[in-house]
């Protein structure tokens, strides 16, 4: 699904972020890029959108080189990125009437597409129509969660990007979206990518972790985490040796 292939991406000429890095994701794949800030891990989340291009190598998502953002990888930002103007169910639409204007082009949408502005599953899928007709600003910050992520999953995507999704949640809020995020990469087949520096978040939403250090990123450090899915896992001494070996590597990098 994402091969990035001997990438070298800097911002300022002579600090690279990632240099010669190499590295491979599969179809349906949940991952987490876990590591300290400014290690470059929303720049990699750029990068797989397409909003970024590497200065040398390659970027291939579903065996096409990246060249810019494709209609089938949906990305979800720190902010959210709602219209403020717009109300619920107008902001889950946005995307579908951008692709009705350009139509099935593929390039703004794929060739299959079928114009549509039906939000309605979506809405009742995730909670979101007692407060559909509700502006961002008289929701709580979960509902605006779900109302991006509920803009996003009604395109479609194969490749679901979320850039520290969870980050200003209350803790009762963050793990209840976390829970529906893996139930909707389960339902979807979708191959998932979140950006985190939480330890913990990373160990249960991740079934493979890429860790990221100080920059230069030149190896691409994978670690397992087989057991992501086991019931009560939270609670279980599996994830507490996980979290402690990934902090001691995060320390040792």
């Amino acid at each position: 699904m994402i091969k990035v292939e001997d990438v070298t991406f800097a911002y300022t000429p002579g600090k690279p972020i990632f240099e010669h890095f190499t590295w491979a994701a599969g179809h349906n794949e949940a991952w987490v890029i876990l590591g300290p800030s400014g290690c470059g891990k929303s720049t990699l989340l750029s990068l797989l959108a397409g909003l970024l291009r590497p200065q040398r190598g390659l970027i291939r998502i579903d065996g096409q080189p990246l060249t810019r953002p494709r209609p089938q990888t949906g990305l979800i930002i720190q902010d959210y990125g709602l219209l403020p103007w717009a109300t619920v169910r107008e902001n889950v639409r946005l995307g579908l009437r951008i692709r009705n204007f350009y139509g099935a082009d593929g390039v703004h949408a794929p060739r299959d597409y079928h114009p549509t502005l039906d939000v309605e599953p979506w809405l009742e899928r995730l909670g979101l129509l007692p407060v559909a007709e509700c502006y961002p600003g008289q929701i709580s910050g979960g509902q605006r969660q779900r109302t991006a992520i509920a803009r996003t999953l009604v395109l479609n995507p194969d490749l679901l990007l979320m850039d520290e999704p969870f980050a200003s949640l209350d803790a009762p809020t963050r793990e209840s979206l976390q829970r529906l995020v893996l139930d909707l990469w389960m339902e979807r087949g979708l191959t998932l990518v979140i950006v985190t520096h939480v330890i913990e978040e990373a160990v249960l939403l991740g079934q493979k972790i890429l860790l990221l250090g100080h920059p230069p990123n030149r190896t691409a450090q994978v670690v397992e985490n087989p057991d992501f899915l086991c019931p009560e896992y939270r609670d279980s001494p599996a994830y507490r040796d996980l979290c402690r070996d990934l902090r001691a590597r995060l320390e040792a990098l």
